[in-house]
């Protein structure tokens, strides 16, 4: 049965076209209502086996946001090294991460030990875990997105480093580093494509035929 208008699904396409790597944010407090609204996503992901590995960790300690911005800082060091020329220049001005702005700072984590699912499809596939975390990330990046938040994803970090430092338990595997808030403005546009740094695709994927 087709549930969904035409109207919705352009509002959906569009949602997703404005749904960006937010990296410039303002100050503003995020109310926690419209926080935890928004984290009620990831139960309405797909997860292998029903398993929902996901764990969230909202860093509010002023040491453990400092931490992660050393880390950040290190990491992306080394990571600038690895380009040369015009590319480095490039890189060095680049904005890669909100930690010093965005008001909620979220570690998200894969509970590889979990035994919720009894390992379905996760025997033969335990990355499947991680894929399912990745799935209620975008989840909560499309809601936030609706309700005017930003989200950035920093992935120049020592991941082991960073969990170390927040001492989790074993078995948790850090995914994603979110920053989120409001956006200083509004973009459909992905930042690195404005800067030159690459362009995206305008077309779909090309669907090989075997």
């Amino acid at each position: 049965m087709d549930q969904f208008s035409q109207d919705f699904r352009n509002d959906l396409t569009e949602l997703m076209r404005w749904r960006r790597d937010v990296r410039h944010f303002k100050p503003d407090p995020v109310d926690p209502d419209v926080l935890s609204t928004c984290l009620g996503a990831f139960s309405l992901a797909p997860s292998v086996g029903l398993s929902e590995p996901w764990r969230l960790v909202q860093v509010q300690s002023a040491e453990r946001r400092q931490n992660i911005l050393d880390n950040f800082k290190t990491a992306n060091a080394e990571a600038l090294a690895g380009y040369s020329g015009e590319r480095a220049a490039l890189y060095a001005g680049l904005k890669l991460q909100g930690i010093k702005d965005a008001p909620i700072q979220l570690a998200v984590f894969c509970d590889e030990q979990t035994t919720k699912g009894a390992g379905l499809g996760a025997q033969t596939m335990p990355e499947m875990r991680r894929y399912s975390v990745v799935a209620g990330i975008m989840n909560f990046w499309l809601l936030t997105r609706a309700h005017g938040l930003g989200v950035g994803w920093v992935s120049i970090l020592d991941a082991a480093r960073a969990t170390r430092e927040l001492e989790v338990p074993e078995g948790w595997r850090l995914v994603a580093w979110l920053c989120v808030g409001w956006p200083k403005d509004a973009k459909d546009v992905p930042e690195l494509e404005t800067r030159g740094w690459e362009r995206r695709s305008a077309t779909p994927p090309t669907l090989y035929q075997r």
